[in-house]
Order: C-alpha cells, then structure tokens, then sequence
C-alpha cells in the first residue's frame, strides 16, 4: 500500500471510503467542500492507494492537538475502507503512518472513538492488535434546535 496525504487539490480521491463510514458526507463536491472546509481548522487526510485504483482504499482524517487532559496528541477523527478493500493492510498502514508522525513530532499518544456497534468489532480487532486500548467512555447528548 502506498500511503500519502492528501491536499486540497486531491481530496476527491478519500470520497469513496470515506462515504463507507460517514454516508452524509453526501456526493463528492459536498464531500470536497466540507473537507476544505475542515482542513482550515486542522484537519488532515491520508489515503492508502493499492495501484489499481485510482482513489484510495483506505482513509484517514486526523489532527494533531493538545488537550489539558492529553497534553499534544494526535485525534483520528475517522478511519474508513472500501468494502472490497478490508482485510488488505490498508488501514494498518494509515495507523502506522500516523504513528511515525506522530513520534516525529515528539507526541506521545494517537486518539480515536470507534462506535459500539456488531458491524464495527473487525476495526476494534484491527485497533487492538495496534495496540490501542479502551481508556474512556465517550458521552453524547442530543439536543433539540430552538
């Protein structure tokens, strides 16, 4: 797998996966505006490319931060694979290219939230074996407009 960032000028090609995790992300122009819109505060996008297509098999959208709790750290924001993709090492060379970033830059911890549903166990099964481990509950609230 071959693994680079992705700039504004080539985005489009995260669009395919990306829409595998997060279907409202909608078609791919609304998919390129959001992402540029998100690449002003921070965000970054890394595809891993198989060499038989010309988009990416697997996605990854992060940002390097710094919380009081985590001090600087890196917060994967999404992670996502084609159907046809998964099984490959796609996503297991975006974790390590964020991981060699990540100690690059002398940060120490690599974050992310993972829903709890049947249809997410194989991704806990990948972030395990890359060492990761559940150190939090993540809370939500929705709250009603007006």
């Amino acid at each position: 797998m071959d693994v680079r960032e992705l700039s504004d000028d080539d985005c489009r090609l995260a669009h395919a996966a990306m829409r595998e995790l997060r279907p409202q992300v909608g078609d791919e122009p609304a998919f390129v505006a959001r992402v540029r819109s998100q690449f002003a505060q921070g965000y970054r996008l890394i595809g891993a490319f198989d060499g038989e297509h010309e988009h990416a098999v697997s996605v990854a959208g992060f940002r390097v931060e710094e919380k009081l709790a985590w001090g600087r750290h890196v917060y994967i924001d999404d992670l996502s694979t084609l159907p046809d993709g998964r099984g490959k090492g796609g996503a297991t060379a975006l974790l390590r290219w964020i991981d060699a970033l990540a100690a690059a830059e002398g940060i120490v911890e690599v974050h992310l939230d993972s829903g709890v549903q049947p249809e997410r166990q194989a991704a806990h099964r990948l972030y395990f074996a890359e060492g990761y481990r559940i150190s939090s509950y993540h809370f939500q609230k929705a709250l009603t407009p007006g």
